[in-house]
Formats: C-alpha cells, structure tokens, sequence
C-alpha cells in the first residue's frame, strides 16, 4: 500500500476490493491497528513546551488497555448503545480514551471548549447527553467555571466525570499541582466542594479512579457495536444560532479512515510519527490525527491541552519536530502563515515528509513561500464534519497542484453537477466547469439530530445513490483535481472555525433601531476571515456603531463569531426580489481589506478592483503608482485566498502598460 499519485491509482485500489472486510467498529479498528506491534509507541503528550522533551507515554497495549477501562467504566454507568457522553476537553491523553471508549460504549458528542457558558449547555441539552466528561476545577482555567454554570438547565443529565489536570503532571510538581486543585476548588464551592455545586441527581466521579477500577483485557458483556451504529456526533454549520449536530455511524468513521489510509499510503503506518496540535473537538484531531494513525500503528504526539495554541508550541514547533522525528501533521493555513515567522535555523526537519492543509482556503503565495523555506510539502485537502473528515487531497505521491483540492479519495464519489433553482439535479458538469460540489459514500453521515435540518442536503442523482450537497461551488479538472471556486453557503470560516452570520443576523435585529442586517466574512490574511456586519437603520432612528456593538456583547456568547466591525449605512444591496445582495457587501470588504493590508506593508494609494469570475471565484485587480511597488503588493497580495493582478502606469521607456499575469490557484497564466 504505497498510496495515491493518481486518479488510476484511486480506481485501482477500487477495482482490487481493497475496500472489503473493515473493522465493524472504531474499537474494533484500533485494536486491530494495535495488533501491528503491540509494545510500539502510541500516544505521548506533553504538557507544556517546555517539557516537550520529557513526555508520559503509552504504547498501543497500553493504549488499548486504557481505551477499554473507559468503556467499562462508561458501561458501569449504565452507558449502552444509544445513550450520549458528551466531553467538554482540552487535549489530554484521556480525551481519545473518551472518545473511542465512549464510542465503543455508546455514542459520543463533541462540544468545543471555547464556547460560552449558554452555548455549551445549548450543545448539552440538544444532544441529549447523560453523561457528561470534563475538567474539574483547576487554577489557571476556566472551563469548570463554564459548565458548573449551566448544570442545572441540563434536563438528561445523570452522570458527571472529572479528570483532573494534576494527573498529567508528574513527580513532585504532581503533588503540588493536586494541592493547587482541592485549593481551587476550596476556593470556588467551599468546604462541600464541587459535589456542594452541582444538582442533587447528578453522581460525580473521578475519572482517574473510576478508570482504575476497571479491567483494560476486554469489553465488558456480550454486546458490541457495529458499522450501523451511531458512534458520534459533531457540531457543525457555526457556532451561533440552532445547533446543528451531525450524526456519524461506525461505519463512516472506519470507511474514512480506511480509505484515508489507502491514499496516503506508506507515509501513515508502523513507524511514523503524526503531531497533533489541532483540537480534538474537532474532526480533523479525530480523525487525521487519531482513527487513521491509530488503525496503522503510527505514534501520535500531542502537544499540550491547548495544542497550537499553547505558550511557546509554534516558537518550538522546529525543535519538538526535530526531536520526535515527525512525519506529518495538520494545520490550518494561519497556523502555516506563524510558522513562517519561525526560523527552522539549524533544526534538523528532515524526517518531515508533509503537511496537510485544510479547514479554509490555503493562499497560493503562503503555500509556495512556506515549501520553498522549509522544503516542506503541503497537501491541501477538503472534508465536512458531514463527510466524517477527509473528502479529498492533493496526492502524496503525485503532482501537487497549488490552490488545487486535490484527489477524491477511494471508495468515496465526488462531482460538481449543475442543479436548478430548486437545488434539483440537471446533469454532470464537464471538465473544468463550475458546479455543486456533492459527495456520495459510506463516509457520509446519516443526517442531523433535527430531521428539519436535513432540509435541502441532499442530491438526487439517477444513479439511485444519496449524495449529499456541501453547499460549495467547485470544478474538476481533466485529471481528476477539485478545485473550489466559492462557497454557496454563506459560513464564516475564522481560522477554520466555523461562524454562521444567521446567529449575528437575528442578534442585530433584536435591536429597536435596527431594520435590516447582514453579516459577512472579511478576508484577513492571519484568520482567512472575520465577521463583519451590515446594518441598515429604521427611518428616523439613530443608533452608533458603538451602540450596537454594546448591545451585541450581551447577545452574542462566541467570542468569535462577534463582529470585528459594524458598519451602518444608509441602503442595503438589494436584489432584484428584495433579498440582501450579500455578494456586493463581501467585494467591499474584500477590497478594503486588500488595501487596508497593502498600506500596513508600505504600499500606498493603490486603487483595488474586485472581480468575479464564475470559472475561478473572485480576484482582485490593483493598481500601482510605480513599478517599485510590485514586488512587495504582489508578496502581500499572495497572502489572500484568490487570485490577483497588477497594474502600473505606462512609462516614456515602454509607453505601456505593464501588468504582472493574473496569479491564479494553479499558478501564473
């Protein structure tokens, strides 16, 4: 199983049945990935990065070993096949074995831990979650404090289950740091401590010593879970408004990993080493960074709870490469763009083979500027938490195309159609012509938790196959490379978070001054986007931006999705239907941030025009005062998503205009 260079490659691991007798479970996939080499290293983490060098660490008995006892400690709680554990964690050790203990038990519900309070308790009470795991109190965090709060509103809950951070901390520092948390806990509830501040019907256990108890040989009872079964379910859609969760099969999360595997080949398996820094939360830590290193035996490094965000991980990222030998990892493109202000210097980064990329748009010139100073490749990719992870990537062995999406995976169908207005199957695009993105496979969930929401999501091809519509605007190229050309739906993706502007919308409109509002994404070249909102006033009313703002701060629990701007004017763009042109808002935004961006670097009184073409997406023209400017607006330029051209006025030596070719996502034309 070398991996993927091609299209031929992908129909050939499909024609040979390579896609037969999976796992009937994530356990059961594990385990047998384990069985590759038992005593092998699979999991190590570190808490700070400054202890990057001195890491607990588990290898895949023990792994195994700890995954069960979760599963049996989660079954002693009365867990069974469709109830919901809900965790609420940093990244930590006992993170992956809720996860796949919890999935081998019942089903488990991801909630990020950067919510507010009423966010959390929202996610809670529409999982239906009965048990639910998360940090106790701590000094230095807050999370207890967030969910302590919203216990009581939470109707199903049963049981709660704290890990305490002072167990990832060893030696004589351990003992401290477990003195620091019953202080803390003194601290916030008293002499009753943290049993004094959660509702009477509520059992509270340690998740150290509920584990402990527990027998690691093997699952507990007769029962065992199959590719029909729920295993999880994942936010998704944003994080203001209706939560939006999707629910995932057994048979989803192995199909994925499975033919992740296939395409990625020899570069994940025994022997390898992956780096985790993304949240696990998230589908991609899951998944990329869990399932598929864990189904072949590969040693997973997770570096502090917070991951990429931790003090001083990206300032070492070199060093913690260097010293784990790391093959892979994955990351968002502002995590690329920070670790270009990192020098690799004399750190040896050579065991590096690639990166993926995904979450958010990867711009041209941060992909080429990052391979060409550290010579490492980027494989940027394409997935919905819908599609479990991983629809598609650029192939590890073949051509890596810039700006490209890449290759569909094995065993999963990916194609733009045209569809009418009513989002009905007209036909097939052909080659490089802009349509629907769908995809169609075991990978692709069963629908969310609300059947309401399921509204509209799915594509009714003649094939008698269910494909699901991604809501993005894309094209296939003749050799089988996707590449996006805009998103239907209108998410706001902040540093691969996702913002639904619906949330900000009705925020707005809750305020008396306030007659219409529109909320869209500002390209920013650190966060690929930010929210930004529109407002139109009622006749004869005033109201400041301040104003709004204020009131937006007790509307609005996600610190990320609050607007980074609030601009009032005097009409909206409207449609030829009265609806918000939403198109013509973005444009504005997008050229302001261009210039705003070209005169941080230097580049003064260029003139910018956005353009949108329907085969590439939007692109940018700009206009310079001189020639001595071009290098630099184009390098600035190149850090933005989409394509752009240059212009400067004609000379007495050349008595022409001279312009660079348009930079587009595959290069220059």
């Amino acid at each position: 199983m070398k991996g993927v260079a091609n299209v031929d490659d992908i129909r050939a691991i499909e024609t040979q049945g390579q896609l037969a007798n999976l796992p009937s479970s994530t356990y059961e996939m594990i385990c047998r990935g384990a069985a590759i080499n038992p005593s092998a290293p699979a999991l190590s983490f570190f808490v700070t990065a400054d202890d990057y060098a001195s890491p607990q660490r588990w290898t895949y008995s023990e792994l195994v070993r700890d995954i069960t006892r979760t599963a049996n400690m989660l079954s002693r709680l009365g867990v069974e096949r469709d109830t919901v554990v809900a965790y609420v964690l940093p990244n930590l050790p006992e993170t992956h074995f809720v996860i796949w203990g919890g999935e081998a038990a019942g089903i488990v519900c991801a909630i990020n831990l950067m919510l507010e309070a009423e966010a959390i308790g929202e996610l809670l009470n529409a999982s239906g979650a009965s048990v639910l795991i998360t940090l106790a109190p701590f000094p230095g965090t807050d999370l207890w404090q967030k969910v302590q709060s919203v216990l009581p509103k939470v109707s199903a809950l049963r049981d709660l289950v704290l890990v305490n951070l002072a167990d990832r901390i060893p030696g004589e520092k351990g003992f401290a740091a477990r003195m620091l948390q019953r202080g803390e806990s003194a601290r916030l509830h008293g002499e009753g401590g943290v049993q004094s501040a959660v509702p009477a019907q509520i059992r509270i256990h340690d998740f150290s010593a509920a584990i402990a108890s527990e027998s690691g040989v093997a699952l507990n009872g007769p029962r065992r879970m199959s590719i029909d079964d729920l295993s999880s379910c994942f936010c998704t859609g944003g994080t203001t408004g209706l939560p939006k969760i999707a629910m995932r099969r057994h048979g989803n999360e192995v199909a994925n990993a499975w033919n992740a595997a296939q395409f990625f080949g020899e570069s994940i398996g025994p022997g390898k080493t992956m780096f985790c820094g993304l949240p696990l939360f998230h589908v991609n830590a899951v998944m990329v960074t869990g399932l598929l290193a864990f189904s072949r035996g590969a040693h997973v490094v997770l570096g502090t709870p917070q991951g990429y965000r931790g003090e001083g991980v990206v300032k070492r990222f070199w060093e913690i490469v260097e010293h784990y030998r790391i093959n892979f990892f994955s990351g968002v493109p502002t995590l690329y763009g920070s670790l270009l202000d990192v020098p690799v210097g004399e750190h040896d980064i050579s065991s590096l083979e690639y990166g993926l990329c995904g979450a958010a748009p990867m711009p041209v010139e941060l992909l080429r500027t990052f391979q060409h100073r550290t010579g490492i490749s980027i494989l940027e990719g394409y997935g919905l938490t819908e599609g479990t992870c991983v629809s598609s990537a650029n192939p590890p062995l073949g051509e890596r195309r810039a700006g490209s999406i890449g290759l569909r995976l094995p065993g999963q169908a990916m194609k733009a159609v045209v569809v009418d207005e009513t989002g009905r199957y007209v036909r097939d695009c052909v080659a490089d012509e802009v349509g629907q993105l769908v995809i169609s496979g075991p990978n692709v969930f069963i629908g969310y938790s609300r059947p309401e929401q399921d509204s509209g999501i799915w594509v009714e091809l003649c094939d008698g196959e269910r494909w699901l519509n991604t809501g993005d605007l894309g094209r296939c190229d003749a050799d089988g490379y996707f590449w996006l050309t805009g998103r239907k739906k209108e998410l706001i993706i902040r540093g691969g978070h996702n913002i639904d502007p619906a949330g900000i919308e009705e925020a707005l409109h809750r305020h008396p001054a306030v007659q219409i509002a529109a909320a869209v994404g500002r390209p920013d070249m650190h966060a690929g986007e930010l929210p930004v909102a529109y407002v139109q006033l009622k006749p004869s009313v005033t109201a400041t931006e301040a104003e709004l703002a204020e009131f937006l701060r007790a509307e609005i629990s996600e610190r990320a999705a609050f607007p980074k701007a609030i601009r009032v004017v005097d009409a909206m763009p409207l449609t030829g239907v009265g609806k918000i042109f939403k198109p013509a808002l973005k444009r504005r935004e997008t050229a302001d941030a261009l210039r705003s961006a070209l005169v941080e670097a230097g580049v003064k009184d260029a003139i910018v025009s956005i353009i949108e073409d329907t085969s590439r997406g939007i692109s940018a023209h700009v206009e310079l005062l001189s020639a001595e400017a071009e290098e630099l607006a184009g390098s600035t330029l190149g850090r933005f998503p989409f394509a752009f051209s240059l212009s400067v006025p004609a000379t007495p030596q050349s008595n022409r205009e001279s312009a660079t070719a348009i930079e587009t996502p595959s290069g220059r034309e």
